[in-house]
């Protein structure tokens, strides 16, 4: 173990890890922060006193606020809607998107097709893709099956920082892709590519050069097995934006989601399809999650979902059978398992309909993930549809919280949720009280708890 040395300016010692520069106070085998063995050493004494801050001349004079350029800071559109839509409009030149998601999902494709658009619309000029995970060969592949052949857009493979810079130097692009962040490697840094330091090394780096010339760029993250980005935490404070984009393997839908940005809203979706021949925009996806069936058939709930602005119709379907297990199965797919139970036990409570000996299933349709509570009512609705088996009439829509007491609560957007199911075709909605007055085309029902929901689904 080596020997601490005396911190000059508190007398304590200090050790740093050289992976990520982690400090601290005690050497230790493995670094708290990185989780890498080996690598905390003594850290260097620091100064004995701060040093004052010195004077420079500075780069721009500083302006009154109103007199400030704001053609700089104007979004230029990438071509792809769906993307311009998370992003607030476009992308803003000089900043630095982190686009994070599985492997698989989809990431290369969509940038590669972003690159494909930015060099065909002409407004950005050419687009530089640089790949360090795979071969130009492949990329170039990809690009011939899905059609993001154009002049204008230049490919390189690089994994070392300085090269993927000349490539930059010499080009002069008007957008830069780096796919991946985790396979870049700096020489100004210690480890390996894809440790801590490095990441965080790279980011500085490009972040630094998006600035300086006012260039953006978008980069590839890859993230962990729980869905954080990998890296350091710091990663995604050093960038403007950052999107996560998800996607279930066995289903072609893709969700492009904002979790950060600097320049426009961050809780905004952007909708895709994934196919053979590339990745396609969803305009209006509505239709994908709700189920195609004319007839009504019991055990099913539409309701109107918000993600981000936008209103996405989808359903809930449920199942409730019969049991030998001495403890009935609970399941659910798509939905938060402990609202549904909390819905079991209002509506055994609340409503007396019993399903303790009986299994129940819950899911949602075209893989679509619900967390909102606006979605309590339809599920309930649903169980209990499927424990009676009486179908909720068709044109109908659920939208609202339950509370353990059984009351229906209000939620945000319910003229938003109306006008959507009015666009497509539903005529009638039940809804929480004091809601406001409906839009044209659609009546609503006002339940006031649980068992006024249940009396109007006996009534039909």
């Amino acid at each position: 173990m080596p020997v601490a040395t005396k911190n000059a300016r508190t007398g304590k010692p200090g050790y740093r890890c050289t992976d990520c520069g982690r400090t601290v106070a005690k050497w230790v085998g493995q670094c708290p922060d990185c989780g890498q063995w080996g690598t905390v050493e003594e850290a260097a004494p620091q100064p004995t006193s701060p040093s004052k801050v010195g004077t420079a001349v500075p780069s721009t004079p500083a302006k009154p606020i109103a007199e400030v350029d704001l053609d700089s800071a104007r979004a230029v559109a990438t071509g792809i809607d769906e993307l311009d839509r998370v992003l607030g409009g476009g992308i803003v030149p000089g900043a630095v998107v982190l686009l994070a998601g599985e492997p698989g999902v989809g990431k290369s494709t969509l940038l590669l097709e972003a690159a494909h658009r930015w060099a065909a619309g002409g407004s950005g000029g050419r687009s530089l893709y640089v790949t360090g995970e795979e071969s130009a060969g492949q990329v170039r592949l990809r690009a011939e099956r899905t059609g993001s052949l154009h002049p204008e857009l230049y490919l390189g493979a690089e994994s070392d920082l300085p090269s993927a810079v000349s490539h930059v130097e010499k080009l002069q692009p008007g957008l830069l892709i780096v796919d991946s962040v985790q396979t870049v490697q700096s020489g100004d840094a210690e480890g390996t590519p894809g440790g801590v330091a490095q990441v965080r090394a790279v980011t500085s780096a490009l972040v630094s050069l998006a600035k300086e010339r006012g260039l953006p760029v978008i980069l590839v993250g890859h993230v962990t097995k729980d869905g954080a980005v990998a890296g350091p935490r710091s990663l995604e404070h050093l960038v403007d934006v950052v999107l996560q984009f998800e996607g279930d393997r066995h289903s072609t839908l893709r969700m492009l989601r904002g979790v950060k940005n600097r320049f426009g809203p961050a809780d905004e979706v952007g909708c895709f399809e994934q196919g053979d021949d590339g990745i396609a925009e969803v305009p209006d996806p509505s239709g994908l999650f709700v189920n195609g069936q004319q007839a009504p058939v019991p055990g099913t709930a539409v309701t109107v979902v918000v993600e981000g602005k936008r209103p996405l119709l989808a359903e809930v379907q449920a199942l409730v059978s019969p049991t030998q297990l001495s403890m009935p199965r609970r399941a659910a797919s798509g939905l938060d398992s402990a609202r549904v139970s909390m819905m079991l036990a209002v509506l055994d409570k609340r409503g007396n309909l019993k399903t303790a000996d009986q299994d129940v299933y819950a899911a949602t349709v075209g893989g679509m993930r619900i967390t909102e509570p606006a979605v309590d009512l339809p599920t309930a609705l649903a169980v209990a549809s499927a424990k009676l088996d009486l179908p909720l009439p068709a044109g109908t829509i659920a939208v609202g919280e339950v509370g353990l007491a059984g009351e229906v609560r209000r939620v945000n957007s319910v003229g938003r949720r109306l006008a959507e199911a009015a666009r497509l075709g539903f005529e009638h909605a039940l809804v929480p009280p004091d809601t406001g007055p409906p839009p044209q085309g659609i009546r609503v029902t006002e339940v006031a708890d649980i068992r006024s929901a249940l009396r109007t689904l006996r009534r039909q």
